[in-house]
Formats: C-alpha cells, structure tokens, sequence
C-alpha cells in the first residue's frame, strides 16, 4: 500500500490483498465525515477499499455531502494533486463492502470496459428475513427498472428488462433470518436487493424493498469478496472485506428478534409487478411476487420470517 510514509506495494502473481490496511485518516473530516475507509489495496493504476454502510460512492446532484470518491480522490491527491478517482462499479448507499476505482481515465475505460470478464467473481454476504430451509440453490429471473430507485421482475424479454443471475447458499439460520452468501453470474442494478423481495426474503434492513425488520439499524448487505483480473497486470487480486459482526449475531444471539418498523405500503407486492413466465411454477415466501425460476440442492418448507407483533 502507498501512503505518505510508505513504499508503494506491488502485488504478486495472484495475490490476495494486503491485510494491513490504513485508513483514511487526513480525509476522515473531509466535509464533515467522520466515519472510517480502509484502503484494502493500492497501486499506481487502481485502489481497491471497504466502503462503511451509509457512505454513498457519488454525492447525489446539488449535495455537498461527503462522497467515497471524496475521499479516495482526497487520498490520492497526498502523492499527485493533480490526482483524482475515477468510478468504476458502485455499491448502493447502504451496502458496505469492496469496491475498486481506477486512478485515471484510461485504466476506467479498461476495467469497465472488460468488467465481466476481469471481475472473474463476486461474492456478499446478506441477512433475509425468514429462514429459508434449501442449503443452496440459484435465482434467475429478468429485472426492470421501477420508478428511478428501484428495480421490479419482470416478464422475460420485457422490454429494457435484463436477464440477472444470482447463487446462493445459507449459511446460517435463526430467529426468523437466514444469513445468505450470495455470487453474482450477472451485476445488474439493485440485483440481490429486488430478486430476494421477490421471493419472499427481503434482506434486513431493506425498507425500500419490503423488509420490516431493521436489526442492524441498516441494510444487511455487504460485499465480502471481489476476484479481479489487474487491467494492467493481469495478476489475479483476491479482494476481500470480512462480513460485519451484527450479521452473524442476528441470527446467533439468543432472543434478538431485531427491531420491528411500520411501514405501510412497503411490500414488494406495491412495487414487483408479477407475470405469466415460461419457467415452471415457483412456490414463494409469504409476499414474494414476479416471475423467477429457482433451482436449489435441497427443498424443504419455509418458515415464517419476523413481523410486526
């Protein structure tokens, strides 16, 4: 890693990220945030860190509040003040987790232009609602936009509907959640958040699609892994970010039911306009909607997920 008082690291033939991390201390107070950026690895073409929940990766229009590129352009500017980041893949404002940006234009244009094929895997971690008894199994299933915040299943082949592929496995289970890990075949936008509403396990924390559960006081969504093919390098860069600790005490501790909001109109059914698919018939959680088709190992029956008392 390159700091102020450090040497440069140069990564190894498919190496794993550098443990050691620093954060972003001369930007901690960077118009008013005070949260912590790790930088998990650093070059002089791209700069991988593990973004905190609640820190969006762009400010919106007309904001002047902090931003992640902020901070990392902050950051570079210490050795290049002529320096800035450049935006290559986003994580929702709530999502936490690895997230890489490019230091110039032209590394950008390479990664994002190959994303597919450099970002070789994609893993989260996430707590649902409801405990899903299959171990492991895939969600594929077409989503559209819905509104500008959100995203609906739709109709395969829908039109500006895309195809989105999503394995998961459960890692654990209790007190009504199920914590998932979840790899990603495709990346389309809001992916994990709208196929999990859909069928019928919305990620805690999640109120925009349907959850009303907020045990962590966010949503329960984290990028733990991102296996990246070096634009310049081709080294293989396993990127890695540990799942916060809430997340395995939510469905570990004893008697932590998570904190229950009303929040009325909030299902996915007000939002995930269900169809007719081609697919076979899917049996869904309590308020799952929309056209899918999901295969797993082993099914069972589903239990029920925390409500309102």
């Amino acid at each position: 890693m390159r700091g102020p008082s450090a040497p440069r690291r140069k990564a190894g033939p498919a190496s794993k990220a550098r443990d050691s991390r620093q954060s972003a201390r001369g930007a901690e107070n960077a118009k008013g945030f005070r949260g912590h950026v790790a930088f998990i690895y650093e070059d002089e073409w791209i700069i991988a860190v593990d973004k905190p929940a609640g820190l969006a990766v762009i400010a919106p229009e007309g904001s002047r509040a902090t931003s992640l590129y902020d901070i990392v352009t902050e950051h570079i500017r210490r050795r290049n003040p002529k320096g800035r980041a450049a935006v290559v893949h986003r994580l929702d404002r709530e999502t936490s987790g690895v997230l890489v940006f490019a230091v110039s234009g032209k590394v950008k244009t390479s990664l994002m232009s190959a994303w597919d094929r450099l970002a070789r895997e994609r893993c989260y971690e996430a707590i649902v609602e409801g405990e899903l008894e299959e171990d492991e199994g895939r969600i594929e299933s077409w989503l559209a936009p819905s509104g500008t915040s959100r995203m609906r299943v739709a109709r395969p082949g829908e039109r500006g509907a895309l195809k989105a592929v999503t394995d998961y496995r459960v890692l654990a289970r209790g007190h009504g959640y199920s914590r998932l890990e979840l790899r990603l075949e495709t990346g389309r936008k809001h992916q994990i958040r709208a196929q999990l509403a859909a069928e019928g396990y919305p990620i805690a924390g999640d109120l925009r699609y349907g959850a009303r559960t907020d045990p962590a006081g966010r949503v329960c969504l984290h990028a733990v892994l991102l296996l990246l093919e070096h634009p310049v390098t081709h080294e293989a860069l396993r990127l890695e970010s540990p799942a916060p600790r809430d997340f395995a005490a939510i469905c570990s501790a004893p008697e932590r039911p998570g904190k229950h909001v009303n929040v009325p109109d909030a299902s996915p059914s007000a939002s995930l306009h269900g169809g007719e698919s081609g697919a076979r018939p899917l049996a869904r959680g309590p308020r799952g909607t929309g056209p899918s088709t999901r295969t797993s190992a082993t099914r069972g029956k589903r239990k029920g997920r925390p409500g309102p008392s």
